[in-house]
C-alpha cells in the first residue's frame, strides 16, 4: 500500500507517533488509508449538506475496514458570484481544487480517494486530480435541490435572472419578484435544472466514476445518504482491486459521456471540463469530438432551462442508467466503472419510467444532440452553442452587430432598451485572458429572454455562459479578442450570420477587409494585473 510510506517499518516511528496523536491504534496501521476530499461550505447551497454526506462516506469506509482522513477544498457558488467581479474567480477555482486534492493525497501517501462535490468547477477539479494522481478513486456528487413552486408552476434558479428582465419590461412586479425569489430554491443541493453542476454530475456517472443513480438522486433523499455510505465501502474494494482512474477514464468513456451530454442537452461548459479531465488522464479530446458525436446522438430529454423537466423528474424517470439504456446502441458498453461492473451490467436492468421525460431515440426532442460547434471567419478555432435551448426560428439568424467590450456595458444597453429585434449582441474581451478568468454571463442572456427578445436577438461572445442560459447564445469564440481574434475587430453594424444546422458563424466581410482590420488591431493591457487572475497569460501578448 502507498500508505506504507508513512506507517510501516522502524524508520516510520515518527510518522506513527503523529498518526497516533489523531487517535489511531496499532491495529489501524494494517488498514488502507483513504482520503476524503470534501468541498463542504455553508455559503454554497449545493454544498451545505456535504458535511453529512461526508459522515456517511466515512462510516462506509470504516465499516469496510479502512481509515478515512477528511480534508476540505474551496467551493465557489456561480450563482452568488454571477454578474460581478467574483465571477472572474470561478473558473480559476477549478485548478485550485485540483491542485489542493493532489497536494493532500500525495503529501500523505494515501491509498485511495473519495471525492465529495456538487457544483460547477469543483466536480471537474476533483476529477482532474483523480486522473492526475491515478490512485483508486470514486466520487459521490451531492445531488440536486428540489424544484421550486410558484403560483402553480415549477420554477428554478434560472427563473430569477430572467425575472429581472421581466421587471425591466414591466410584465412582472417587484412584489411578484420577491415571491419568486422566496420559492425558486427551496432546499439544499445543486440548482434543480440541468445547469453545469448537474450536467457534470451526470458526466461523472456516465464516465463510470460514481455509483449508478448518484447524479440525479436528490440532495435531501435518504437514498443519497445510502449511496454515500456505499461509496465509502466501495473505495476499499477499489483499493483491494487496484482499479485506478486510468482504467476507467479512457477515450471510449469520454465519448460515452459526450453522448449522454448530447442526449440530455447539458451545459456548454462540458466543452471546457471534459477535455480538461481527459488531458489529465492522458486522453486527447478535441472540440470537434462534441460535434461529431452530436450529429449522431439525438437530444431526448427536455430539461430546464430550455425544457420543462427538473432533475427530480429525470431521477423519477430512471436517471442516467435509463438514459444510457435508451442510448445503448450508440455507446461503448464493455467499459469498467467504479462499482466493479461494466457499463452494460450497470444498465442491464434499467428502465425508462416516463417517456415524456426520456424520449425514445426514434422520437427525440431534436434529431441531433444538444450542443453544436460553429466555425467560420468569426470563429476560426470554433465556438459553442447549446442548440437544445434554441428555438427553430433562431436556428438561422442574420443581423447587425451591437458591439460591447465588457459584459457590464452590454447589460446596461440591454436593460436600457438599446437592443432591437434582429440585433446580434457581441460581447468581447471576456475570454480566459481578456476577462480574465472567462466569467459566465447569465445576466445578459437572461435579460434578453426576460424582456421577450430571445426569439429575435442573438448574443455572441469570446466568454462563456452559465448552464442556465438558453436561446441564441454563442460562446467560447476562439481566438478571443484579447489575443487578436476576429471578434476583436467587429464594428457596430457589421452583419453577422449564424447558421446552426450548417455549423457556421461568420461576419459578412471580405477576406481583404478582415485582414486589414486585424493588421491594424492593437493589443490591450490586462484588466487585472495582480493576484490569481494575473496567471491567465495570453498566448500572443507579453
Amino acid at each position: 500500500m502507498r500508505s506504507n510510506n508513512v506507517k510501516t517499518g522502524t524508520e516510520k516511528a515518527p510518522h506513527r507517533a503523529l498518526l497516533k496523536s489523531l487517535g489511531l491504534g496499532d491495529d489501524d496501521f494494517n488498514k488502507p488509508f483513504i482520503g476524503v476530499a470534501n468541498s463542504y461550505t455553508n455559503i454554497v447551497p449545493g454544498h451545505i449538506h456535504l458535511r453529512s454526506i461526508g459522515e456517511a462516506v466515512k462510516e462506509g469506509i470504516q465499516s469496510a475496514g479502512g481509515i478515512p482522513f477528511e480534508f476540505n477544498t474551496i467551493a465557489v457558488c456561480d450563482g452568488i458570484a454571477m454578474g460581478h467581479q467574483g465571477m472572474r474567480y470561478s473558473l480559476p477555482s477549478r485548478e485550485i481544487v485540483a491542485d489542493s486534492v493532489e497536494i493532500m493525497i500525495q503529501a500523505h501517501s494515501l491509498d485511495g480517494l473519495v471525492m465529495i462535490s456538487n457544483c460547477d468547477k469543483i466536480t471537474p477539479g476533483m476529477l482532474m486530480a483523480a486522473a492526475r494522481i491515478n490512485i483508486p478513486s470514486i466520487m459521490v456528487t451531492g445531488g440536486p435541490m428540489q424544484a421550486g413552486r410558484h403560483r402553480g408552476k415549477k420554477v428554478s434558479y434560472s427563473n430569477m435572472p430572467e425575472a429581472l428582465g421581466q421587471v425591466t419590461a414591466g410584465v412582472l412586479s417587484e412584489t411578484e419578484l420577491l415571491e419568486l425569489e422566496s420559492n425558486a430554491c427551496p432546499s439544499c443541493g445543486s440548482c434543480s435544472g440541468l445547469f453545469t453542476a448537474n450536467t457534470m454530475a451526470c458526466m461523472t456517472e456516465a464516465l463510470g466514476m460514481s455509483l449508478p443513480y448518484c447524479a440525479t438522486s436528490l440532495a435531501t433523499s435518504a437514498f443519497k445518504m445510502r449511496l454515500a455510505r456505499a461509496t465509502g465501502k466501495q473505495i476499499i474494494g477499489l483499493v483491494q482491486q487496484d482499479l485506478k482512474p486510468s482504467q476507467i477514464l479512457t477515450k471510449e468513456a469520454f465519448e460515452n459521456a459526450i453522448a449522454v451530454d448530447m442526449a440530455l442537452g447539458g451545459s456548454t461548459n462540458t466543452t471546457l471540463h471534459l477535455p480538461a479531465i481527459a488531458k489529465e488522464a492522458g486522453v486527447t479530446l478535441p472540440l470537434t469530438a462534441f460535434d461529431v458525436i452530436g450529429r449522431k446522438v439525438p437530444h431526448i430529454c427536455s430539461m430546464i432551462p430550455s425544457g420543462v423537466y427538473a432533475m427530480e423528474d429525470l431521477d423519477a424517470a430512471g436517471g442516467i442508467p435509463a438514459v444510457m439504456k435508451e442510448l445503448e446502441s450508440l455507446l461503448k458498453l464493455d467499459l469498467p466503472t467504479v462499482n466493479g461492473n461494466m457499463v452494460k451490467e450497470n444498465i442491464k436492468d434499467a428502465h425508462v419510467q416516463n417517456r415524456s421525460v426520456i424520449r425514445p431515440i426514434i422520437d427525440p426532442v431534436h434529431k441531433e444532440g444538444g450542443i453544436a460547434i460553429l466555425t467560420g471567419n468569426l470563429a476560426p478555432k470554433g465556438s459553442v452553442i447549446k442548440s437544445a435551448g434554441v428555438s427553430e426560428s433562431m436556428m438561422k439568424h442574420t443581423g447587425p452587430a451591437k458591439v460591447f467590450d465588457s459584459e457590464s456595458e452590454a447589460l446596461t444597453a440591454i436593460r436600457g432598451g438599446e437592443i432591437k429585434s434582429g440585433d446580434v449582441v457581441t460581447i468581447r474581451y471576456e475570454g480566459p485572458s481578456g476577462g480574465p478568468g472567462m466569467p459566465e454571463m447569465l445576466f445578459p442572456t437572461a435579460a434578453i429572454a426576460g424582456m421577450g427578445l430571445s426569439e429575435e436577438v442573438a448574443l455572441i461572445t469570446d466568454g462563456r455562459f452559465s448552464g442556465a442560459t438558453r436561446g441564441g447564445s454563442i460562446g467560447h469564440i476562439a481566438p478571443e479578442a484579447f489575443e487578436g481574434g476576429p471578434i476583436a475587430v467587429i464594428k457596430n453594424g457589421d452583419v453577422i450570420t449564424i447558421d446552426i444546422p450548417n455549423r457556421i458563424l461568420k461576419v459578412e466581410l471580405s477576406d481583404e477587409e478582415l485582414k486589414l482590420r486585424l493588421a491594424a488591431w492593437k493589443p490591450r493591457p490586462p484588466k487585472i494585473g495582480k493576484g490569481i487572475l494575473s496567471r491567465y497569460k495570453p498566448t500572443k501578448i507579453e
